[in-house]
C-alpha cells in the first residue's frame, strides 16, 4: 500500500528536487522550516530545537525559527558554506482554499549574498568562475578564463593568462565561492588546490557563444570592444558563467552590474602566490600575526578599505600614475587642516558602492536610503575641498564627484530623516509629501478629535443639544437623536434605525469618514509602501553616478591612509626614475618596526642594488640576526613605492620593478607528497622560469633543505645563473653558507655583505646591521644555547663541530666550486685538442651578439656541436 503524502509535503519534495544541493528554508506560516537532512544540519549549525513528526509513517525530522529571524540565523548557515534556498508563500493564505502556493524566491550562496552579517565592510564578496581552455600539449601552455564578480558592489573583472597566473589572481582576490565544469574537478584540484568553497555547473554553460550571448543581453550591447575584453576568449566564458550563476540563484535585478572590466596583466607588479603568501601582504599562516595591511589601513571607508586590498595585490608599473599619488600624499602632508577635513567628511560616508547595489536589486530598506542620502550630502564639501586644492590630481578627483543634489533632495522631501528600516513600521513617507496620506494619518491619529467637533458643529447647526455619535457592527458610525427633537434633523440625514425613545441617522460625511477610518491604517501601509518603491525606482537613473562617487572617494580615501600612515611612521616620498637601480638609505621593516616596544628603535639598514656593478648581494650571517627581516623589508618597500605610498626609510631612489620574486621561509605541502626541499626547489624553478631586466629576487637559505653539499652547490649554481642571466635582475640572496662569499672573486656583479654580530664572553649580541663583508661564523651553537638547550647538548655540538672542522674543511669545496665555474666549457668526457680549442676560441669571438637573431644563435650552436661530435668521435676510434 502506498504512503499517503500530506498536500504540504508533496508539494516540499517537488521544490526540494528543484534545488538537491541546496539547504531549503520553506515558509509556512510564521516559520521558516526545514525538513530531513536539510533540517539535522540546521539544527547543528544554528543551535535550535530538532524535533521529529510522523510523515505518512515515516519519522521525518523538523527544525524551524521565526521568519522575521531570517537575517539572524541566514548569515550562520551561508558562513557555514551551505547554498540556502529561500522558498516562501507566493500569495495571500486568506486569499486562497487550497494549499498556498510557495516558490524559492531567492538562492544565497558564499558567493552571493548581500546580507550585511555576511559580508565584510572593508573586504569584497567575490564569486570567481573559472574555465580551462583547449589544452595544448601541457598544463603550462593552458589558457584558462577566470572573473571575480561582487553581486553586493557591482564590480564585474576577467582576465586570462596561464595557471601560475589565474592561481595568483585567485590567491589575491581571494573568492568566497569558485565556480567551474563538471567535467574539471580533478583538473582544478590539481592546478588550484582545495582550499576554496567550489560548485561545479554544467559543462554547456561554459560555451563561448551561450557566454557571449549571456553578456552582450546583460550589458545591452552588440559585441564586448567597447569594455576592451573582446579579445579575451577564455575571459569571456568564465564572465558569462558568473553571470549565469547569478540568474540560477534567483538573482534578476543587476542594473548596477553596469560594465566589464579587465584585470590587465601588462600594468601590475607580477607577484607569484608564494610570494603574496611569503610577504605576508593580507594574510598570514601564523595565528594573530601582523600583516602588511594591518599596519598601512588607514583607511575610513568601505570602499577605501576594499581599494587598498586592490592596490595592494595588484601595485602599479607605470611611473607617472605612481608619481600622481605621490604627489597627492605629498600635497596632503603638506595642508593638514585639508587632510584633516576630508577625513572628518569620509566618516560620514557609509558604504555607497554596497547602498546603490540595494537600490538596484530593491532590497534597500528606508533608513539605508536616508544612510545614501546623507552619504552624498558629506561629499559635496569633499567636492568644494578638492577643486580648491592646488594639487591636479585632486581637482579632477573633484571636478569627477557628482554633488547628486537632486536625488538628495527627492529623498529628503520623500523620506522622515528618522525612517524605519522596515516599511511596514509605518512613518517612512515625510510629512508634506501626500496630500493623501497625511490626512489619512491625521484621521488614523486623531479619529475621536474629529467626531467631537463633527458633533459639535452638527449641534450648533440643527439646535438639536441631546445628539450623539456613536458606532455598532451593523451599519458602522451614525448619529442619534432623541424623539423629542424629531422634526429638527435635516432633511439630507438618512434614517438608518429606529430605537423606543430615539431614531439614528447616517449623513454622506459620516459614511466618507468612517471609511477612512476604517481603511485608515491599511491605506497608510499601502500608499508608504507605494511611495517608498516608486522612488527606490526612481534612484535607479543614479546608479552611475553614485558608483563613480564610490570609486573617488575610495580613491581619495586610500591616499589620506598614505598620508596619515606616512605622519604617523614618519614614513618619506621615494623617488621614481626610469634607471633599473634600487637605492634605499635606512630602511625599517614596517610591520617588525610597528611591534617594537617605544624604547627599541628599530635598526634601519642600507641597500643598493643595481645592474652593473652590484647586481647581487650575498647577506651571511647567524640565524636571528636579522637577515630574513632585510628581505622582506626591501621587498615591502618597494612594493609601498609602487602602491603609491610613502615608505619606512629616510630616502628611496630606485627605477620601476615589474616582478617581485621571493623564496623567503618554507612550508612542507606533504599532503600533496612534496616535501619542505620540494617546495623550494619548486618556488624557486618558477623564479628562474620567469625573470626580467626589473625584477626584484628575494632568496633566502636556498639548499637547506637537503644535505650541505647538495646545498651548497644548489645555491652556488643558482647565483651562477642569475648572474650570467642575460636580464641581470636585481638579487638579495642571504645564506648561511659561507663557502658562497667566495663567489665575488669569480663573479664581479656579486657583493659580499653581513649583517653584524658582537661577540661576548659566553654569548653573541646581534647588532642587526648589514655591512660590508662576508661572515665565516654561523653562531648555531649559539643560537641554540638562547633557545634553551640543555646543557650537555651544547657541549656536545662544540666537540662535533670543532672534529668537523678539523676533517672536512670548506676551502676544498669553495675552490672545487671556483673551478666548476671557471672551466664550465671543459667536457667530462673527453679533452679538446688545442686547434679545436683555437677553432672554437675563433668561432665564438667572431659572433656579433647585438645583431645576432634567434635562429643565427641556434644554428651556430648547431655548427659547434657538430665540431665537438668529430672530435669526440676521432677520439673514441684512436
Amino acid at each position: 500500500m502506498a504512503k499517503k503524502v500530506t498536500p504540504l509535503m508533496k508539494q516540499y519534495n517537488n521544490i526540494k528536487a528543484k534545488y538537491p544541493d541546496a539547504l531549503l528554508l520553506f515558509r509556512v506560516g510564521d516559520f521558516y522550516e526545514t525538513f530531513g537532512e536539510d533540517a539535522i544540519r540546521a539544527a547543528k549549525i544554528l543551535n535550535i530545537t530538532l524535533t521529529a513528526r510522523n510523515n505518512g509513517g515515516d519519522k521525518m525530522e523538523l527544525a524551524g525559527f521565526p521568519h522575521h529571524s531570517l537575517n539572524t540565523y541566514l548569515p550562520k548557515l551561508v558562513m557555514a558554506g551551505c547554498r540556502v534556498a529561500i522558498c516562501d508563500q507566493l500569495e495571500d493564505p486568506k486569499m486562497t482554499k487550497t494549499i498556498v502556493k510557495r516558490g524559492v524566491t531567492e538562492l544565497v550562496t558564499p558567493g552571493v549574498a548581500f546580507n550585511d552579517d555576511i559580508l565584510q565592510s572593508k573586504s569584497n564578496n567575490f564569486l570567481a568562475a573559472v574555465h580551462f581552455g583547449p589544452s595544448k600539449g601541457s598544463a603550462k601552455s593552458q589558457n584558462i578564463g577566470v572573473s571575480f564578480l561582487d553581486v553586493s558592489t557591482g564590480e564585474f573583472l576577467v582576465s586570462e593568462g596561464p595557471a601560475e597566473y589565474v592561481d595568483k589572481l585567485l590567491q589575491n582576490f581571494s573568492p568566497s565561492e569558485v565556480l567551474f565544469s563538471k567535467q574539471k574537478r580533478k583538473h582544478f584540484a590539481e592546478t588550484f588546490g582545495n582550499e576554496y568553497h567550489v560548485f561545479h555547473l554544467e559543462d554547456w554553460i561554459f560555451q563561448g557563444d551561450y557566454s557571449f550571448e549571456t553578456l552582450t543581453k546583460h550589458f545591452n550591447t552588440k559585441n564586448l570592444k567597447g569594455f576592451g575584453v573582446d579579445h579575451l576568449e577564455e575571459g569571456i566564458v568564465a564572465a558569462g558563467a558568473a553571470l549565469h550563476y547569478l540568474s540560477e540563484t534567483r538573482h534578476t535585478k543587476l542594473q548596477h552590474i553596469s560594465r566589464l572590466s579587465r584585470i590587465a596583466e601588462d600594468e601590475y607588479v607580477w607577484m607569484d602566490r608564494f610570494t603574496i603568501r611569503n610577504l605576508e601582504l593580507y594574510h598570514s599562516t601564523q595565528q594573530n600575526a601582523v600583516t602588511l595591511l594591518d599596519v598601512i589601513d588607514k583607511t575610513i571607508s568601505p570602499m577605501g578599505g576594499r581599494l587598498l586590498k586592490r592596490w595592494m595585490a595588484l601595485p602599479l608599473k607605470n611611473v607617472e600614475k605612481i608619481n600622481r599619488r605621490h604627489e597627492v600624499v605629498s600635497f596632503l602632508l603638506d595642508n593638514p587642516a585639508v587632510l584633516e577635513k576630508i577625513q572628518q567628511y569620509t566618516k560620514r560616508i557609509n558604504d555607497l558602492e554596497r547602498l546603490i547595489s540595494k537600490v538596484a536589486t530593491a532590497k534597500v530598506n528606508p533608513r539605508e536610503v536616508i544612510q545614501l542620502k546623507n552619504s552624498l550630502e558629506a561629499i559635496v564639501p569633499i567636492k568644494a575641498l578638492s577643486l580648491n586644492s592646488k594639487n591636479e590630481s585632486l581637482k579632477i578627483i573633484g571636478e569627477q564627484l557628482h554633488d547628486c543634489e537632486l536625488l538628495r533632495n527627492k529623498i529628503k522631501e520623500t523620506l522622515f530623516e528618522e525612517a524605519p528600516v522596515n516599511v511596514a513600521k509605518g512613518n517612512v513617507i515625510a510629512e508634506g509629501f501626500s496630500e493623501t496620506l497625511d490626512d489619512l494619518r491625521n484621521i488614523s491619529v486623531n479619529s475621536r478629535g474629529y467626531l467631537d467637533e463633527m458633533l459639535e458643529r452638527e449641534t450648533n447647526r440643527t439646535g438639536i443639544s441631546s445628539l450623539k455619535i456613536g458606532s455598532n457592527n451593523v451599519f458602522g458610525y451614525y448619529i442619534e437623536v432623541r424623539n423629542t427633537h424629531k422634526d429638527k434633523v435635516p432633511a439630507e440625514w438618512i434614517r438608518k434605525q429606529t430605537l423606543v425613545n430615539a431614531e439614528r441617522y447616517i449623513t454622506e460625511e459620516l459614511k466618507e469618514y468612517e471609511a477612512k477610518i476604517l481603511g485608515a491604517e491599511e491605506k497608510i501601509l499601502a500608499l508608504e509602501q507605494e511611495f517608498f518603491a516608486k522612488l527606490v525606482e526612481w534612484m535607479l537613473e543614479y546608479i552611475a553616478s553614485v558608483q563613480q562617487n564610490a570609486a573617488l572617494i575610495a580613491q581619495l580615501d586610500c591616499l589620506c591612509s598614505f598620508a596619515t600612515q606616512a605622519k604617523e611612521a614618519n614614513y618619506s616620498r621615494p623617488l621614481l626614475d626610469n634607471s633599473f637601480d634600487l637605492e634605499i638609505k635606512d630602511g625599517r621593516h614596517p610591520v617588525i618596526e610597528r611591534q617594537l616596544p617605544p624604547d627599541s628603535p628599530y635598526i634601519a639598514n642600507d641597500v643598493f642594488l643595481d645592474r652593473e656593478s652590484q647586481q647581487i648581494i650575498m647577506i651571511t650571517g647567524p640565524n636571528m640576526s636579522g637577515k630574513s627581516a632585510i628581505l622582506r623589508q626591501t621587498a615591502l618597500i618597494v612594493l609601498l613605492a609602487q602602491m603609491g605610498s610613502f615608505v619606512p626609510a629616510s630616502a628611496v631612489r630606485m627605477g620601476c620593478v615589474d616582478k617581485i620574486f621571493t623564496r623567503v621561509g618554507a612550508s612542507d605541502n606533504i599532503s600533496m607528497g612534496e616535501s619542505t626541499f620540494m617546495v623550494e626547489m619548486n618556488e624557486t624553478a618558477s623564479i628562474l622560469n620567469n625573470l626580467s631586466e626589473r625584477s626584484l629576487i628575494l632568496l633566502d637559505e636556498i639548499g637547506r633543505g637537503t644535505s650541505t653539499y647538495d646545498g651548497i652547490s644548489i645555491a652556488w649554481a643558482i647565483s651562477e645563473y642569475l648572474h650570467e642571466h642575460p636580464s641581470r635582475g636585481k638579487t638579495l640572496f642571504a645564506t648561511h653558507y659561507h663557502e658562497l662569499n667566495e663567489m665575488t672573486e669569480t663573479f664581479e656583479r656579486i657583493k659580499n655583505f653581513n649583517v653584524s654580530v658582537k661577540e661576548l664572553k659566553d654569548n653573541v649580541l646581534f647588532l642587526r646591521k648589514l655591512i660590508p663583508g662576508g661572515s665565516h661564523h654561523s653562531f648555531g651553537i649559539h643560537v641554540a644555547k638562547m633557545a634553551g638547550m640543555p646543557q650537555t647538548v651544547l657541549q656536545r655540538a662544540n666537540k662535533i663541530l670543532k672534529r668537523l672542522e678539523k676533517n672536512h674543511g670548506s676551502e676544498e669545496l669553495t675552490e672545487e666550486m671556483k673551478s666548476i665555474s671557471q672551466d664550465e666549457m671543459q667536457l667530462s668526457f673527453f679533452k679538446l685538442d688545442d686547434p679545436l680549442l683555437e677553432e672554437l676560441r675563433e668561432e665564438i669571438l667572431d659572433i656579433d651578439i647585438d645583431t645576432l637573431t634567434p635562429v643565427e644563435a641556434l644554428m651556430k650552436l648547431n655548427e659547434i656541436k657538430r665540431m665537438l661530435e668529430r672530435n669526440a668521435t676521432l677520439k673514441i676510434k684512436k
